[in-house]
């Protein structure tokens, strides 16, 4: 059935979509370079990297999660429009994202973990030996960081604790979707009738107070307890499906603010900076700290608000690109951790500088997941498991059109 033309597509969060995902491959090559916990570690990493990786580690994985909201409300908008049922979506969204998931856990990760125990606890063992130890759940990897025992979780789900979440806030928003329509249509009105301050500052405010959360729940990754990570990512994903819900003056304001969010976002990035310089190794004041904390969260939001308010002005229109890139990026974002971790090992003989090699393995884990995605969309029972949909015709709808009056008075 041909799709509604009172609910068009968001061709821009398509566009962030693809850049955001795309963001990952060289944000975890650097992940390999710098002092930060990660699977392997370069015998070169050093502190050098980390100013350029605080610029987007506070809100690319947030972004996500608020264009996963509005993608939700998309696809519950088109599902309506097309008579299908919200079970039926409810399906569909399950096998897209736990299917890959499951898979995953059983053949894309443990490569991840099976070098991290080679590299950081010398383990002799082949790799067969170590996939008896996973599948079986194992808790003796042990080291001692930080002043306390550190263990591997076995088995474990890496960097595709992602699709959990998403899949468990996607689940929330389905209920609310199914349950209280009419909330959700009044606080999208709400939120299409914010101000500068409100858009700016006010839809900030539950970031800076999630951020708070930080000391008492650091990052886990572990579904079950994780405050922090909850507190921000879900109210994130449900400001998206409150965004799709409020109609193109939302979108248009938010674009008419990109500059102000903009600057105000590098600002908070270049005060987080030398607050973690100043205090490096030192404890600093709790007021402070809590000040900080909601600069951080602060960061969080005006990025993303620059993020989708430039998306809009510059991204919010359909071509053969955004169809092919958005078909593909999910198995990237699926394959390509490993694809570095295993790269790395590849390189590691070679001793090349950090800059060269940085730059191959970023250029290589993309032509590797790009080469992986042609040869497995091909295949009929793989592509659910890397998360490659069907091909499907041309989109019918129109984006929406931007507010030129509002963009042209920044």
């Amino acid at each position: 059935m041909k799709q509604t033309s009172h609910n068009p597509r968001l061709f821009f969060l398509d566009w962030l979509r693809i850049l955001a995902f795309g963001l990952l491959v060289p944000y975890h090559v650097g992940m390999y370079y710098v002092s930060w916990g990660w699977h392997v570690k370069s015998p070169t990493a050093s502190t050098a990297l980390e100013p350029l990786m605080l610029m987007s580690s506070p809100w690319r994985l947030g972004l996500l999660f608020f264009i996963g909201g509005a993608a939700l409300a998309q696809a519950w908008g088109r599902a309506q429009a097309q008579g299908h049922t919200p079970a039926r979506l409810l399906r569909r969204r399950s096998a897209r994202l736990l299917l890959p998931l499951v898979f995953g856990m059983l053949v894309i990760v443990p490569p991840q973990s099976y070098f991290e125990v080679v590299q950081k606890l010398a383990y002799s063992g082949s790799y067969f030996e170590f996939m008896q130890q996973y599948l079986q759940g194992y808790e003796g990897f042990c080291r001692m960081e930080e002043g306390r025992w550190q263990c591997l979780d076995l088995p474990t789900w890496n960097h595709l604790w992602f699709l959990p979440y998403l899949w468990v806030y996607g689940l929330i928003g389905w209920l609310l979707l199914r349950q209280a329509p009419s909330v959700l249509a009044q606080c999208g009105q709400g939120l299409a009738a914010l101000g500068p301050w409100g858009l700016l500052l006010g839809l900030a405010v539950p970031l800076m107070l999630a951020r708070q959360l930080a000391g008492l729940f650091p990052s886990t990754h572990n579904l079950t307890w994780d405050w922090y990570n909850h507190a921000q990512y879900l109210s994130l994903f449900l400001l998206g499906m409150l965004a799709s819900h409020s109609g193109s003056v939302f979108w248009a304001r938010l674009s008419a603010l990109r500059w102000p969010a903009l600057v105000g976002a590098v600002a908070a990035w270049a005060l987080l900076l030398v607050y973690f310089d100043a205090y490096d190794g030192a404890t600093p004041p709790e007021t402070l700290r809590v000040l900080m904390r909601g600069v951080w969260g602060l960061m969080q939001w005006w990025a993303t608000a620059a993020a989708c308010g430039f998306a809009y002005l510059h991204l919010n229109a359909d071509s053969a690109w955004r169809r092919r890139l958005g078909a593909a990026v999910f198995c990237l974002y699926i394959l390509h951790q490993t694809v570095i971790v295993l790269l790395t090992q590849a390189l590691a003989p070679l001793q090349l500088a950090p800059l060269p090699e940085g730059l191959l393995l970023i250029g290589l884990s993309f032509a590797c997941c790009a080469a992986a995605y042609l040869l497995l969309r091909g295949l009929l029972g793989l592509r659910a498991l890397f998360g490659i949909e069907p091909p499907q015709g041309r989109a019918a709808r129109q984006p929406l059109s931007p507010d030129r009056s509002g963009h042209q008075a920044t």
